[in-house]
């Protein structure tokens, strides 16, 4: 779907413990830059550079891939993705799990063991398989809270802790567009704060909800939820009273 010249949100289905669950990723592109926000659950490489031909981005011009955390919906197809030409950035505290130095902090797998009981074979040991070894690249360049990256007439790093304590959010100045990564949600066309059943520190997220509604903000991109153009800085405001 496009956004706004140049910003394409990338809608992406899998079937997620027996649901079918969509998710979204953004692509941001000029003459000089492509840039991928996340990369979905592992596999979805195919389906991700299929989106982007469409958009009319071929993704032999990927040059930056920015993770906005570790969890594994969003680092899924990394390695997939990646080339010599391609830069990997992340806020320093999401590296050491993104590189796989460290396990991903909400890999419970007691946990996942329990929840999967009801999945048929070999779906379950898939799933539980990922957990325990999931994807890992090397992060090349970690980025800061208000740095702002010159790619695609400029994208500023927003620190959001809460849903993991290296948690980033991304705003492109041209367009006025958030891209969320996990610190809003949305549902039934409405914008919504963090799921506090997947925040790692809920009283965090929450602060960072209102560090976010201090930006002008045009366009919402929810990894969970889509895109939301209507009364944005309004739904904003209402999220941090």
């Amino acid at each position: 779907m496009k956004v706004a010249e140049g910003v394409e949100a990338i809608k992406l289905t899998a079937n997620v413990m027996g649901r079918e669950s969509s998710i979204y990723l953004t692509l941001f592109w000029d003459d000089e830059s492509v840039v991928l926000v996340d990369t979905g659950f592992p596999g979805m490489e195919q389906q991700i550079q299929e989106v982007a031909a469409k958009a009319g981005v071929p993704f032999e011009r990927l040059n930056k891939v920015i993770i906005t955390h570790q969890d594994i919906d969003h680092i899924g197809s990394l390695p997939k993705l990646l080339n010599q030409n391609v830069e990997v950035l992340a806020h320093e505290g999401e590296k050491p799990y993104i590189q796989g130095d460290k396990p991903l902090i909400k890999a419970d797998i007691e946990k996942l063991s329990k929840m999967t009981e009801a999945l048929p074979e070999p779906q379950r040991t898939a799933i539980l398989s990922v957990f325990t070894n999931p994807p890992k690249a090397k992060v090349d360049r970690t980025v800061s809270d208000g740095e702002e990256l010159p790619d695609c007439g400029g994208i500023v790093v927003i620190h959001t802790p809460g849903h993991t304590p290296g948690h980033i959010c991304l705003y492109h100045k041209p367009s006025k567009t958030l891209v969320t990564g996990d610190a809003l949600t949305a549902n039934e066309s409405q914008l919504a704060g963090p799921n506090p059943s997947a925040t790692y520190d809920l009283a965090e997220a929450i602060k960072s909800v209102k560090k976010i509604a201090l930006f002008d903000i045009e366009n919402v991109i929810c990894y969970h939820g889509g895109v939301f153009q209507e009364d944005v800085q309004k739904q904003l405001q209402q999220l941090t009273l």
